[in-house]
């Protein structure tokens, strides 16, 4: 029987203690019994697509907890003109939400395109002695 096989008798625990004792010995191998463990799965680390699914339903469960995406999260309430109107207002709320993040994407591109012309301009300004000296003698 072979070490990890060993280790694997006596599950996650095992490879827990193993990569802290592994940290402590010295760094560089206590990293690698981590990206072993994690990598082979022994961590309960399996996939990337697993990781996602993880992730959409922490998401999911947000949601419909606080209110990101309402279409899913609510059910009909029986009143069809109360549905309508909430759907609605929900869409329209999305679409807000939609427009103001790329209204937050156009000032931030905004503000770091006038950081970089202020910037430009100076070094462009900047007397000629503080200008540093070109590297092949010439002058640009």
């Amino acid at each position: 029987m072979d070490f990890a096989q060993k280790l694997d008798t006596y599950g996650r625990p095992a490879w827990i203690a193993l990569t802290v004792l592994g940290f402590m010995a010295w760094w560089p191998l206590g990293l690698a019994v981590l990206a072993f463990s994690i990598g082979s799965g022994r961590m309960g680390c399996r996939s990337r697509r697993d990781f996602s699914d993880w992730q959409e339903r922490g998401r999911d469960a947000f949601r419909s907890a606080f209110g990101g995406n309402f279409r899913r999260g609510f059910r009909p309430s029986g009143n069809a003109a109360f549905d309508d109107y909430r759907e609605e207002t929900l869409r329209r709320l999305e679409d807000e939400e939609r427009e103001f993040a790329t209204f937050l994407d156009r000032l931030r591109q905004a503000k770091d395109k006038a950081e970089f012309d202020q910037f430009m301009t100076e070094r462009r300004n900047r007397p000629a002695q503080e200008r540093p000296e070109p590297v092949n003698g010439t002058d640009n």
